[in-house]
């Protein structure tokens, strides 16, 4: 029985022996193929941070004020001093201000004629159209007209026209009455001038254009 045993155990052995080569070069192979489990990992929508967008402001649409002033006068508007023809509107407070600064501190010194201007040589209304809205008989009132300021003297328009002081108005005039006095354009021998009902004889220079 013995010779057995030591058989047994020799093979044994040899089984052993040539096994546990194979088994290493068994565990090498996959150690060496073995996938990189990071390898080919996408990040997911939640893994990823948010996307850094830059603040973008949307454009505002221009704002538009009123319009040009066209079709005779309209003398109920409340535009308190009307739109500058930009789209800027004149508040009440920046059309006393103006007028404040456009007044006379003695008007005899300070008015001037058209004739002593030199002449009148600004736009000239058709007869046929000064007919129908100026003259003594079509009166209005500055403060409902569209009004501005252009070297420190009122601008207004009336019937489509541009209206411009070129003279200072009297220092004993009351502080507004461009709102409530009634007034009228006419044309008196060399040239345009602004008359305030209240105060006759009295003609501020003004010239006419588009």
């Amino acid at each position: 029985m013995k010779p057995v045993r030591r058989i047994t155990t020799g093979a044994l052995l040899l089984f052993f022996a040539a096994a546990v080569p194979m088994y290493a070069q068994e565990q090498h192979d996959r150690d060496q193929g073995k996938p990189d489990q990071n390898a080919g990992h996408q990040q997911s929508p939640a893994d990823k941070p948010p996307a850094q967008r830059p603040a973008t402001t949307a454009a505002r649409p221009a704002q538009s004020y009123g319009g040009v002033y066209h079709g005779g006068v309209r003398p109920t508007e409340p535009t308190h001093g009307g739109v500058h023809p930009s789209g800027v509107p004149q508040h009440q407070g920046q059309v006393r201000s103006g007028f404040v600064q456009s007044r006379a501190t003695t008007w005899t010194s300070e008015h001037q004629t058209w004739a002593q201007r030199g002449g009148y040589t600004g736009y000239r209304i058709p007869d046929a159209r000064f007919r129908q809205y100026f003259g003594h008989e079509h009166v209005f009132r500055i403060s409902a007209l569209p009004l501005l300021f252009v070297g420190g003297f009122p601008r207004f328009q009336y019937d489509g026209y541009w209206v411009t002081f070129v003279d200072p108005w009297p220092p004993d005039w009351p502080a507004m009455w461009y709102e409530t006095d009634n007034c009228y354009l006419d044309y008196t021998g060399d040239g345009y001038y602004l008359y305030d009902t209240n105060y006759p004889g009295i003609a501020i220079a003004v010239t006419i254009s588009f």
